[in-house]
């Protein structure tokens, strides 16, 4: 099984996760996003951990660090091996997140900037000053600083991580696309799976272009093939 691919489960209902986990039964790690976790709970958790899998908490905690704090205990109670907390949330809140899975294995993975946000939006939007690629820079030298064991970005950004910050923490990208797979949706920052591991990402995030495929367990093979096995 695969370490380095995520399957983003964009859905509503376990039974259509169930079904998702039939398909792709090779597929060992799990994204469950606000979507799903808000309709289904810690039940779709529970059954994903029956079935040996890896999760990947996505609900992007962002509040005061206390109630941050909290809400990690309680994620990781319920078994998740990796969580996202928001950046932007500030040095202190990711340090209470950090305090929040100590004793566990649980990884604390902060979001810079979403996938979705341009430099001008994040300019004449929300208020930051600093272009895009600096925003990112400086929340994630913030967030592994203050105790963060990774961070999230777009593909674009991995190159820069890299160099500026080395190599001693996790990278994991969403909006990456495989060239059979060629809409971006609401993605602004993409690249081809390949691509994005060869400049640096541990791990890639995918929900879409395997769901939507006739066959999503051949595309999730292949995808797998293309990240390890031809760069």
């Amino acid at each position: 099984m695969s370490e380095r691919l995520i399957l983003g489960l964009d859905v509503d209902t376990i039974s259509e996760v169930k079904q998702i986990v039939s398909m792709c039964p090779q597929c060992l790690w799990y994204k469950v996003g606000s979507q799903l976790f808000t309709r289904c709970g810690h039940g779709v958790i529970t059954f994903l951990k029956e079935q040996g899998k890896k999760i990947f908490l996505d609900l992007k905690y962002h509040d005061i660090p206390n109630t941050v704090r909290n809400a990690v205990k309680s994620a990781c109670s319920l078994g998740v091996d990796m969580l996202t907390i928001h950046a932007l949330g500030g040095r202190q809140m990711v340090k209470y997140a950090r305090e929040g899975v100590e004793g566990t294995n649980v990884k604390i993975i902060a979001v810079t900037i979403l996938t979705s946000h341009t430099e001008e939006q994040i300019q004449k939007e929300l208020g930051i000053s600093w272009k895009l690629e600096d925003a990112v820079y400086n929340l994630a030298n913030m967030a592994l600083s203050a105790g963060g064991h990774g961070i999230v970005c777009s593909p674009v950004e991995i190159a820069i991580l890299r160099a500026r910050l080395g190599n001693d923490f996790l990278l994991i990208t969403p909006g990456v696309r495989p060239t059979w797979a060629s809409e971006t949706h609401d993605q602004a920052r993409v690249m081809t799976p390949k691509e994005a591991i060869q400049r640096g990402a541990n791990m890639l995030v995918l929900s879409r272009p395997i769901l939507k495929a006739d066959n999503p367990g051949h595309a999730f093979d292949n995808i797998v093939k293309e990240i390890e096995h031809d760069q």
